[in-house]
């Protein structure tokens, strides 16, 4: 799908384009990128913006400047839980025809176009609206790491209370969701002083690109934070769980060797060899009484010993 947006005092969308306006291309149709390529003639970008393994970076072909940045998003799975991931964003620059291509569902684009409308911004266009749409992007970011982060604290209260592997999985979830957020915002700010270097010899808003900085590596250092912080705590869940084993194991060795007692008593006196005891009507008493007292004796001695310090 195919939109034109004009900016002037917000983001207003006309029927047809425009010198300087926002071409925006959502889940194109091959319809949609023929047209592109015969009224604009952008380059093939097609498998590299579909690609949602694609790096961010920065080209150069047929005098447009081809940049690609990760955007996060948000979604549900087949289970009903929260999935966070990012996407890639195609960026076209050429003169006064400004295109960004996406295939995947974003919170992103649509609420900048909201902002921009409750801001009234009043001119948007080319290398500044590029910065724009970084920013908004850095913002997501934050909002979604703190969703994250809100996440991290109630599955953590649950496991105070009991330790539940579907808690750990989650958590598990989450860390690989950061994972995610880092290397995208880490290419996202490489891509950033590469177009701080080309921007130097062009007109541009000095304060948005430093806002975009700010904002980007505040998104990368809270991100960085929160997987520490995830990684220490599965290390902490681990070395409880370690310790509820150790735990359970030292209850079971000690219940085995007192059951052990009994048997090696019981099976000495039940041997087919005569022993004396054979035919005494003392034979059984004397077996418990002898059992009983064995084991109180190895448990005081375990119980009293370094084996439960």
């Amino acid at each position: 799908m195919i939109s034109y947006w004009k900016c002037k005092d917000g983001f207003s969308e006309i029927h047809q384009w425009k010198s300087g306006c926002w071409i925006k291309v959502s889940k194109p149709t091959a319809d949609d990128l023929a047209l592109l390529k015969e009224r604009f003639a952008v380059p093939d970008f097609t498998h590299d913006a579909k690609d949602i393994e694609e790096r961010p970076r920065v080209d150069h072909e047929d005098n447009w400047t081809l940049v690609f940045v990760r955007i996060p998003s948000k979604g549900i799975d087949e289970d009903g839980d929260t999935v966070f991931t990012t996407a890639p964003l195609a960026v076209l620059i050429r003169d006064d025809v400004f295109i960004t291509v996406n295939y995947y569902d974003t919170e992103v684009l649509d609420d900048f176009i909201r902002w921009s409308n409750q801001r009234r911004l009043y001119t948007c266009k080319g290398y500044d609206l590029l910065l724009s749409l970084m920013l908004s992007s850095s913002v997501w970011y934050l909002k979604y790491l703190k969703q994250m982060n809100g996440m991290l604290n109630v599955a953590e209260e649950r496991l105070e209370q009991k330790m539940d592997n579907d808690e750990l999985m989650r958590t598990m979830g989450i860390g690989k969701f950061l994972i995610y957020f880092i290397t995208s915002l880490k290419g996202n700010m490489t891509v950033l002083a590469r177009l701080k270097k080309r921007l130097r010899n062009t007109p541009h808003d000095e304060d948005l690109l430093e806002d975009v900085e700010i904002e980007t590596q505040q998104a990368l250092d809270t991100a960085s934070i929160y997987n520490d912080i995830l990684e220490r705590q599965q290390e902490t869940y681990s070395s409880i769980i370690g310790n509820n084993l150790n735990r359970i194991m030292k209850t079971l060795t000690v219940v085995t060797i007192l059951l052990m007692i009994p048997t090696v008593i019981a099976g000495y006196y039940g041997m087919n060899v005569p022993n004396g005891m054979e035919s005494h009507w003392l034979g059984f008493p004397l077996a418990v009484v002898l059992s009983v007292v064995l084991m109180a004796l190895v448990y005081f001695f375990i119980r009293h010993s370094k084996f439960f310090k």
